[in-house]
């Protein structure tokens, strides 16, 4: 048996194809298939198969395509059959056929080569992984021409350069036999002289993201068009051109060429780039085409200098905190999801992107201050949060993990004095995305006093109008809040913000299950076509956004990928991957074992306590047994997965231990031996930056704790530009909206009178009744934790014809 897969995979683990060529032979068998195996199964009382059980499969064939051996293999599978047992029970059975199945070839590749979109002067790294019977050798071949000196599984060309793009395939060789890799395409994007220094475009654990943007073109007929576009990830992206929003036919490369251009080319272009789990648009750009006699002379400088000026940032710096694990208060599921979302979606405008889970009161207000260093004269910044909140005289409060029940505005962030720093900075635009409520805080009479200077450069989006509830789908899917389920449909879109804000507002205002619950609110003293697609145009401060890109960079530098080489032969492939900056996921792959060796597994342990790592959780056989949802699509396959959450709480460097455990042929007991290695990776991610300490700069925290009237503290006369209006025929009083910020403009969107009642964030609401459930102290209770599978991007549409009959509604 040592020939053999490893005994000890589950066969719910076996390769979709060895199940199908396996269950093709087991229905086509009479004497010595399905039902017999069946019979055999039965009698073993671990993984016993019932009459209906058997019942259930037979009724299989009355299916298209049914299986009656898929059916009893899932079965078996599910009640914990190994391949080991599954060899043994076709042994008895005597079918040698299907014994076969199981079976490996005399070479297999087990890693195949991906195709990659990368950037000249990065790394390019294939890889390729063969087991046989007999020692393997490699050759790899760029077209049909040899790589020199390519003869290991893994393929390295450092730095790579344009001319290295092209098609990639792996020869492997194992004594007599010889099999081929599949294709990898490489993409190599040359960008060096088309982006300002301090920028970074590595893709993040293979995901796309965009490096190269069309730019707007003035041609004349008969000329030829040229836009080009460009992303990084892995595998490498899929493009289709668009113009007008229609697709153009066989506009499927990163290049657009259209010669001999006519009057009706003009328009609207960008490009849709996806792979198979993400999906990016470029910035939309303008083609017009003129008739070579139509304009000229004064009359081009004219048009030229009536074209609006292109604004700029001179960087674009977003924090995202999402908080859901409280200690005190009833827990929230929507805002892993949605930070996760917000954070793809910002890098693809190339924002610095920190993003966090479950953070404490002084982790939070450590992570403020280092989003304050990342800021300084021009750069774009951005907060969301996500989490339990609340609104007291105008100021709104972020809830951390840790604060008690009930909680005052010193156990909280406040919104406002954030802002008052980043004013400090001198920023170019600040967006702030509240995804909380904001009832009134029945437990804090404090009113801080936070004066903040007249600058006409901020935007609030909240997620919900004042004192009201913001709500999260409650349902079988894995979802985002209603909030951001509608903004991540236009954050990309190349607009004013507060013009994406208001197409928001209005889809949200179309959504039966929250109308009259929930209602986008913008406030907004923006007096310039802000957009977050505006370009990073460093200027003078080119020297301050590279210094600030070494500090992103230093909370996310993941650790490099290792080999390990243990004494018995084994090698373990350990990897790394980042799910959010402070979530690592630590993965083990078992590249190759001894010829003797029948089971082989490792796993890794003895974690810092500092990370509270749950040992049921880690080393499983699927991302998704350990928590990883968002991720799972791009790890490698067949590895064991340990997610290690709550990073900003190491105080020492990671180190741990790889265990590596497996039995030989050749021994009498089926005792596994065991070996271990130590690794040392040093702080990985936000880890370096020690948020885990004490507050080290009090300004926040001293801005939040400053009591006084708010009717009180210094105010502007609003301009005629700043006035409040309200859109929708909305029947709110704004009167008492914050004295603080009456320069702000309002936009209320609300689809009739804005309900809420109680102030935590988690009742349960249908439809049909409003139950609200209160507890002693005042607070709204919350339901139950739901099981949560991998959500699935939805239309609109389906959306509501699925949870409005079912729909239960979440506050934050």
């Amino acid at each position: 048996m040592s020939d053999s897969l490893e005994r000890s995979t589950k066969i719910n683990s076996l390769k979709e194809s060895t199940v199908k060529k396996l269950c093709e032979v087991l229905d086509k068998s009479s004497n010595k298939g399905w039902r017999k195996l069946g019979e055999i199964v039965s009698s073993d009382r671990r993984f016993k198969v019932s009459s209906d059980d058997m019942e259930m499969c037979s009724l299989r064939v009355l299916e298209v395509e049914g299986s009656p051996s898929l059916t009893l293999l899932r079965l078996m599978g599910e009640r914990g059959c190994t391949t080991g047992h599954l060899m043994d029970y076709l042994q008895t059975l005597g079918n040698s056929d299907a014994l076969q199945c199981l079976k490996p070839p005399a070479l297999q590749i087990l890693i195949q080569p991906q195709s990659v979109a990368l950037i000249c002067g990065h790394n390019l790294r294939l890889s390729c992984h063969a087991v046989g019977k007999s020692p393997v050798q490699y050759q790899w071949f760029k077209s049909r021409e040899e790589v020199p000196n390519s003869f290991s599984p893994e393929l390295l060309i450092s730095p790579v350069q344009v001319k290295d793009a092209g098609f990639y395939i792996c020869r492997v060789n194992c004594g007599d036999a010889c099999e081929f890799s599949q294709w990898a395409q490489v993409d190599v994007l040359n960008v060096t002289m088309s982006y300002a220094p301090g920028q970074s475009y590595q893709s993040i654990d293979g995901r796309l993201k965009l490096a190269i943007h069309p730019q707007s073109q003035r041609l004349h007929v008969g000329e030829t068009l040229q836009l080009e576009c460009g992303a990084v990830g892995r595998p490498i992206p899929r493009y289709q051109w668009h113009r007008n929003g229609v697709p153009i036919p066989k506009a499927t490369k990163r290049k657009l060429m259209i010669p001999q251009l006519m009057q009706d080319h003009h328009g609207r272009y960008r490009c849709e780039i996806s792979s198979s789990t993400e999906r990016m648009w470029t910035n939309e750009v303008d083609v017009v085409i003129d008739d070579i006699y139509a304009i000229g002379g004064d009359s081009c400088e004219l048009f030229l200098n009536s074209l609006p000026e292109q604004l700029y940032a001179t960087d674009k710096v977003a924090l995202l905190i999402g908080n859901l694990s409280y200690q005190n208060h009833p827990q929230l599921k929507a805002p892993m999801v949605d930070v996760y979302d917000l954070t793809n979606l910002l890098r693809q405008l190339n924002f610095k992107v920190v993003s966090l889970l479950d953070l404490t009161e002084s982790e939070m207000r450590n992570a403020v201050d280092e989003f304050l260093l990342l800021l300084h004269k021009g750069v774009y910044g951005l907060l969301y949060y996500a989490g339990h909140g609340y609104e007291n005289y105008g100021n709104s409060f972020m809830v951390p993990v840790d604060a008690p029940n009930p909680y005052h505005s010193a156990n909280c962030l406040c919104v406002q004095s954030i802002l008052k720093l980043m004013q400090e900075k001198e920023t170019g635009l600040n967006v702030f995305l509240l995804d909380m409520c904001r009832k009134r805080n029945i437990h804090d009479e404090s009113t801080p006093n936070i004066v903040l200077r007249v600058t006409a450069n901020i935007v609030f989006g909240y997620a919900t109008c004042q004192d009201a509830e913001a709500f999260e789908l409650s349902s079988t899917g894995f979802t985002n809040g209603v909030f951001v389920r509608f903004l991540k449909k236009r954050l990309l879109d190349d607009e004013k913000i507060t013009v994406v804000l208001d197409r928001v507002a209005e889809d949200m205002g179309q959504f039966d299950a929250t109308k009259g619950k929930q209602a986008l609110e913008i406030r907004s003293s923006l007096s310039e076509r802000r957009a977050l697609t505006d370009p990073i145009l460093p200027g003078d401060s080119a020297d301050l956004v590279h210094a600030h890109s070494r500090q992103w960079a230093k909370a996310h530098e993941l650790p490099e990928s290792m080999s390990l080489n243990f004494d018995c032969g084994a090698q373990i492939k350990l990897g790394f991957a980042a799910e959010f900056s402070n979530v690592l996921v630590i993965y083990t792959h078992i590249v190759k074992k001894p010829e003797d060796m029948s089971f082989c597994q490792a796993h890794v342990t003895d974690f810092s306590l500092d990370l509270d790592v749950d040992p049921k959780e880690m080393n499983r056989e699927t991302p998704e047994e350990t928590g990883i949802y968002l991720l799972s699509s791009s790890l490698p396959q067949h590895c064991l997965y340990t997610r290690l959450s709550s990073l900003q709480k190491l105080r020492e460097e990671l180190v741990f231990t790889v265990c590596l455990q497996g039995t030989f042929a050749a021994m009498d007991d089926d005792h596994p031996i065991f070996w271990t290695k130590s690794v040392n990776i040093g702080k990985p991610l936000i880890a370096r930056l020690d948020l885990h300490r004490a507050v080290r700069r009090n300004s926040c925290l001293q801005t939040c704790m400053m009591p006084h009237s708010p009717s009180q503290s210094p105010c502007h006369s609003p301009g005629p530009e700043h006035q409040h209006h309200l859109h929708h025929g909305s029947h709110q009083d704004y009167s008492r909206l914050s004295p603080q910020h009456p320069y702000l403009h309002i936009s209320e969107h609300a689809q009739g009178a804005a309900g809420g009642c109680g102030f935590s964030c988690y009742d349960q609401l249908s439809q049909c009744d409003f139950d609200r459930t209160y507890e002693s102290d005042g607070l709204l209770s919350s339901p139950g934790k739901l099981s949560i599978p991998i959500e699935a991007t939805e239309d609109i549409n389906e959306l509501q014809a699925v949870f409005i009959s079912s729909l239960h509604l979440q506050p934050q």
